[in-house]
């Protein structure tokens, strides 16, 4: 943003010099560029998002997010690993994505399946927030994907995923318009 705003007050600064110097011509077209400056630097702005920690009831030795030498875990037990080539992922269900404590990974939450939730870890380029089901959320070569179901005492367990869900993750037009849901997870 620094960058954005230092050369936007560069282009003002030339801007002001070219106009008294030489008409109106390449001050306009100057105003263009500050203008389109301004349109980016406002789209830039990251939201601020809540990170989602999420109590998890089983534990093993290596989880996501740790690190062994200088390569980081992206799965352990309880997720499964795609290698999805750079393809994008696309949500499974009108829902929202989060951040989650784990590095590179990601929480989706959806009203039509409460009780799960969707760990995604190795996402690129992803899209935070409100997501209508079918849009993409990000894209990766390998993700790292976990069902997560809650228990009666609030903690989360992973459980096997579904393969509709993991279909709708990785196809957008394997999702049914209207009903005909199935849900993620056997309960």
């Amino acid at each position: 943003m620094q960058v954005i705003g230092l050369a936007s007050s560069r282009l003002a600064s030339r801007h002001r010099n070219q106009k008294q110097m030489r008409g109106r011509g390449l001050s306009r077209q100057v105003s263009l560029w500050v203008a389109l400056i301004g349109l980016l630097a406002s789209g830039c702005n990251p939201q601020k998002t809540e990170v989602r920690v999420i109590p998890i009831q089983q534990s093993w030795q290596l989880n996501p997010g740790e690190t062994i030498g200088d390569h980081r875990i992206v799965s352990s037990l309880g997720d499964v690993s795609i290698e999805v080539r750079g393809d994008r992922i696309y949500a499974p269900f009108d829902g929202q994505l989060q951040a989650n404590d784990l590095e590179g990974c990601y929480v989706f939450s959806s009203p039509d399946v409460p009780a799960y939730l969707f760990r995604l870890c190795g996402l690129k380029r992803v899209r935070l927030g409100n997501i209508q089901r079918g849009t993409r959320i990000g894209s990766a070569n390998y993700l790292g994907f976990a069902t997560l179901r809650r228990q009666p005492d609030g903690n989360w367990a992973l459980v096997e995923p579904s393969s509709d869900v993991l279909e709708r993750l990785l196809d957008p037009n394997s999702i049914q318009v209207g009903g005909g849901e199935e849900t993620p997870a056997p309960e």
